[in-house]
């Protein structure tokens, strides 16, 4: 069974084996192994997963999508190999699939328009796979991977993993071809052990801060939640410039900074 993209969710199908096959080697993908994959579409890649001897749990908004599947793969689906979910990705509750915490990973070529949110639900969640493949924008995975300077989204990924852009992903490996080139980027090692007791909330209000004002000293953005003079004398004490910006700290400066001044 065939059928059109919708524009509305952001389809964009993989046509080759080529990118499933690197998408499966950057998840470490084998026998036994659980995954969910989120919008499989035509499902290329769910038999690159499958193949590989993983169970797949696959959710998709699109119900002709869950036809094509159930018509594609009835001796996987017989088996238990793979389950389909009729489910809307924006609303990703990982307990809803029987998914257990570090018991599972995700591997996925999804919508780009909420490539951001899904990020965030699949890392913040209580409920944390081991491993994350994620198919992006290439500026997307850039950002998060390879940009010198830190921002809210590449931070928002490294206190939860480590990134890793894997390999770019040419317009023509899709049907239809997206307007800008893609790329798998891989997240390993998940888990929340560098909060070091920090709250997620408190974290991400103090990121969203400190990014607040770009060009402005990170002194400056944090002048509501610290004093100003506390947070250049902290900054002295690890050895760093006073007048830094946000941009300019790695995760781990970021996180022991706000372990300090928590503790003053």
């Amino acid at each position: 069974m065939s059928f059109q993209h919708k524009k509305s969710l952001g389809q964009h199908f993989l046509n080759s084996e080529y990118v499933p096959k690197q998408m499966c080697d950057a998840g470490n993908v084998s026998v036994g192994d659980i995954v969910l994959e989120i919008g499989p579409g035509t499902g290329v890649l769910t038999r690159e997963i499958l193949n590989r001897g993983a169970k797949v749990i696959a959710i998709e908004a699109d119900v002709r999508a869950i036809e094509s599947l159930q018509e594609n793969f009835v001796t996987e689906i017989d088996s238990g190999q793979l389950t389909t979910h009729h489910h809307d990705a924006r609303s990703l509750d990982m307990a809803l699939f029987g998914l257990v915490d570090q018991q599972f990973k995700v591997i996925a070529n999804i919508p780009y328009y909420i490539s951001g949110l899904l990020f965030r639900q699949c890392l913040e969640s209580d409920i944390q796979p081991t491993d994350l493949v994620f198919l992006v924008q290439k500026e997307v995975a850039e950002r998060i991977a390879r940009d010198t300077k830190e921002s809210i989204l590449s931070m928002s990924v490294k206190v939860f993993g480590d990134p890793s852009y894997i390999c770019t992903v040419k317009r023509g490996h899709f049907t239809p071809p997206p307007a800008v080139d893609s790329a798998v980027i891989a997240v390993r090692s998940i888990n929340k052990n560098r909060l070091h007791g920090i709250e997620t909330k408190t974290f991400f209000e103090l990121l969203h801060s400190a990014f607040g004002q770009k060009r402005k000293q990170l002194a400056g953005n944090w002048r509501e939640h610290f004093d100003k003079a506390l947070v250049a004398e902290t900054l002295i004490d690890m050895q760093l410039d006073p007048k830094i910006r946000a941009e300019d700290l790695e995760i781990d400066q970021f996180l022991d900074l706000i372990t300090k001044l928590q503790q003053k």
